[in-house]
């Protein structure tokens, strides 16, 4: 089964013991960053008083995985020298405080990019407040009346596939979680790209069938190593989306990370595969930044006319 032509030996590293190429989504996003750092950097040279890209957070509530990927996300903005803020809200919020914050991005010339973190708390309905969102300036692309950008995380494992030259025409893909932010605009996308898509819940019916007909197989259900070894079409190409936090003693914060795909199992069987974490976190955060970027493209032309 032939998906890769001439493979990028950069963004990936091979197991050759068990013949498994793992997908280093690390290395992916750091070229992508490269790509933008370089247009802003020739944007920058050519234009006098140029202006730069802004990207503004909306964090409500205490969670610390939330406040981690907030961190995550200012930092890699920092790198390309975007500017960036974080508008913290007290998690007992109302829906008219964050509004207001939204209405001050939508309103902001400077901003060119909101981001809205979720989850948000219980009392908060989330589809509100993306729906609020200036489509223009949605760059997680999660507005459900419709947005100029595609969803980041989708986008990136997206950007994984293509970037390793996987072969998507033809191929049956099959999604495991149909979430409107992963599941469902993923598959949309790979059936642009004339796969064959194939998207279950996880309490869909034989799943365990379904996946294992898969060439490309993308799991994001966010159930922990849901995906055995058994499950998985000998070469296929898995995307790990899952990132779960499970108990372990040995470790300092007494949890550890894992993805949705039991990877010690998986990387036996897949041709290729993602690592969680280090394989589509990475690229999210890419897209994001990426979507900026051509916010702020954009803005700038239609500034200019």
């Amino acid at each position: 089964m032939n998906f890769i032509n001439r493979p990028n030996t950069r963004l990936f590293s091979i197991n050759r013991a068990l013949n498994a190429r793992i997908i280093n989504g690390k290395s992916i996003a750091r070229e992508i960053r490269h790509e933008i750092s370089s247009e802003f950097l020739r944007y920058k040279v050519t234009t006098p008083n140029y202006s730069t890209p802004g990207l503004a957070v909306l964090l409500v509530g205490d969670r610390k995985d939330s406040a981690l990927y907030v961190e995550m996300k200012k930092r890699t903005a920092s790198k390309l020298r975007f500017s960036s803020s974080v508008t913290r809200l007290k998690e007992n919020c109302s829906m008219e405080d964050i509004l207001s914050r939204i209405n001050d991005f939508n309103n902001n010339p400077n901003v060119h990019g909101i981001l809205v973190q979720l989850p948000l708390p219980s009392h908060i309905d989330p589809s509100v407040v993306l729906r609020h969102v200036d489509p223009n300036k949605d760059v997680d692309g999660l507005n459900p009346s419709g947005s100029n950008f595609q969803p980041c995380t989708p986008r990136g494992c997206i950007q994984l596939l293509e970037r390793m030259r996987v072969t998507i025409e033809g191929k049956t893909a099959v999604v495991l979680g149909s979430s409107r932010v992963v599941g469902r605009p993923l598959s949309q996308m790979l059936a642009d790209r004339n796969a064959h898509v194939t998207m279950c819940h996880v309490k869909s019916s034989e799943i365990k069938q379904k996946a294992q007909r898969a060439d490309i197989l993308v799991s994001a259900c966010g159930v922990p190593e849901l995906v055995r070894g058994d499950w998985v079409k000998p070469g296929a190409v898995v995307i790990d989306v899952g990132i779960n936090h499970v108990p372990d003693k040995s470790r300092k914060g007494g949890y550890k990370v894992v993805g949705d795909v039991c990877y010690e199992e998986v990387r036996k069987v897949a041709g290729h595969i993602t690592p969680v974490p280090g394989g589509v976190g990475p690229m999210t955060i890419a897209s994001l930044m990426q979507n900026t970027w051509r916010s702020f493209k954009e803005h700038k032309v239609n500034k200019q006319h």
